[in-house]
């Protein structure tokens, strides 16, 4: 299995075939509207949209599993990110990072990078870099912030 065989509802309740993304750069993101990286949302939207047109995505899955920091509905949390932070970059429906109902996009990217001690998903704002051909290459902890994660999606652009 790859990421690309995998398929995830968009926040709009649309489902999308991550094999619309063969080819680009991802970088997947679990997010929350009410967490102390919530600020981050803004790092993520100026990478997007530097690099949207060189083939570069960013895929954001918000979720409610830390300290209940997500707690709108999709269609709330879509609100917040555009007026908040201008998000443009394309919203999933909100799932589960962590558990027995872990969304299999982030059983996928767990299963390719494990964490520290752990395979879970720690806290919001874990980062996922993907490659063009759908391998994880990197996994960042929340307090790494998109501008940190510049240079190497740079450099897997120019591959």
């Amino acid at each position: 299995m790859t990421l690309y065989d995998l398929t995830a509802k968009r926040n709009n309740g649309r489902n999308q075939q991550l094999e619309d993304y063969k080819g680009k750069v991802l970088l997947i993101v679990n997010t929350a509207s009410k967490c102390g990286f919530t600020p981050q949302y803004q790092g993520l939207q100026e990478l997007y949209a530097k690099y949207k047109d060189r083939g570069f995505a960013v895929l954001g899955f918000p979720c409610d599993q830390f300290g209940h920091q997500e707690p709108g509905t999709d269609s709330e949390i879509k609100s917040f990110c555009e007026t908040n932070y201008g998000v443009s970059f394309p919203l999933f429906a909100k799932i589960d990072v962590n558990g027995p109902n872990t969304h299999p996009v982030f059983e996928f990217l767990k299963g390719q990078k494990g964490g520290l001690l752990t395979d879970n998903i720690k806290w919001n704002f874990t980062k996922f870099l993907v490659d063009k051909k759908g391998k994880v290459v990197d996994r960042f902890a929340p307090m790494t912030t998109p501008a940190a994660i510049e240079s190497q999606i740079e450099k897997l652009l120019e591959k």
